[in-house]
């Protein structure tokens, strides 16, 4: 009922805006036909204005690793899937599929679960193969089709796209946002929810952008974005700036430890313990600046608009100068 009331509403304003153009497009001095182009373009996007970044359902728990004790962040996450009761998913694949010998790794569901079930989560399971084509068998998902959440554990995050990229499983990781559920992660497990897969080198993750085509992408669960994490305690605040210079569309957020956004369309919220940098190519910056910002716990950022929506201080934000100015150099 609602979408038919928006619908119902968009109409009114339409015929409205036309009879007014209608009446003013001959008036001295006024541009009636630009009037009625406006009031159209306004109804399309009250009708349909999905998000550009987010996902159109659901929600993402973006966390930059480190221990999360005390922060909030996997009681947030615990509630927006639905609270104890709900059905979790646990993917600890970024841990390595391979031991250092070359031999399979084998996860124990027991202890892969065990911090959710120390949470006091009553309905979760692990979910984990290195074979793709496992992933894609209809068994392998029964579990996660029933799901209401998952989360993503770190490690190194190119680990994932080799056992789920455009398998089943991955789309059926995608049906947990459609049917409203919470995608969460930290660390690898943050990275892997962006478009392009910072640090997907296997080599190592001192590599930031992967000479691999097959590790260049993320799970686009967050989509025109690159994820970096631990940028407090390794040091990492620079780093996504030759990812944003090469590819200048994407949106760059680098994730301290202990600290995520939360993300429902395309806004987000910071919380937890500190601080998240945001590389911003549109935004312009002073020949002294470093390329990027850093927005703190409370704040809400607005994705499409590349705008600050609310200070956790309450405080109205000081908006930044648009444009191409500046070239990054520091």
């Amino acid at each position: 009922m609602g979408g038919r009331k928006l619908w119902l509403a968009a109409v009114v304003c339409l015929s409205v805006a036309v009879s007014s153009g209608a009446a003013l497009v001959g008036a001295p001095g006024f541009a009636g036909a630009a009037r009625l182009e406006g009031a159209a373009g306004l109804v399309r996007s009250a009708v349909d204005d999905p998000p550009e970044y987010g996902p159109a359902k659901g929600t993402l728990v973006i966390v930059g690793g480190g221990n999360l004790e005390g922060t909030g962040i996997p009681e947030k996450f615990i509630a927006l899937a639905g609270g104890l009761e709900a059905k979790l998913i646990v993917v600890p694949t970024a841990g390595g599929n391979k031991n250092p010998d070359g031999t399979i790794r084998v996860y124990k569901e027991a202890d892969v679960i065990a911090p959710w079930i120390k949470r006091g989560v009553k309905n979760v399971k692990m979910l984990h193969t290195h074979d793709p084509k496992v992933a894609d068998a209809e068994a392998f998902v029964k579990d996660l089709g029933e799901a209401s959440a998952v989360w993503f554990d770190g490690g190194r995050q190119w680990n994932i796209v080799d056992s789920y990229m455009n398998t089943l499983t991955y789309r059926e990781f995608h049906k947990v946002l459609e049917r409203g559920g919470v995608i969460g992660g930290s660390s690898a497990g943050a990275t892997i929810q962006g478009d392009y897969l910072v640090r997907g080198a296997v080599a190592g993750a001192q590599i930031m952008m992967t000479p691999e085509p097959e590790h260049e992408h993320g799970f686009n669960f967050l989509r025109r974005s690159a994820i970096d994490q631990h940028i407090n305690t390794r040091n990492r605040w620079d780093d996504l700036t030759l990812v944003i210079q090469k590819y200048p569309t994407l949106l760059g957020i680098g994730l301290s430890e202990g600290t995520a956004i939360i993300v429902t369309g395309d806004r987000f919220e910071v919380t937890g313990k500190w601080k998240v940098a945001i590389h911003d190519n549109t935004r312009l910056y002073q020949p002294w600046e470093k390329p990027y910002f850093v927005l703190s716990a409370g704040d809400v950022y607005n994705m499409r608009t590349r705008r600050l929506d609310k200070l956790g201080t309450g405080s109205p934000p000081q908006q930044p100068q648009r444009g191409r100015g500046g070239n990054g150099a520091h």
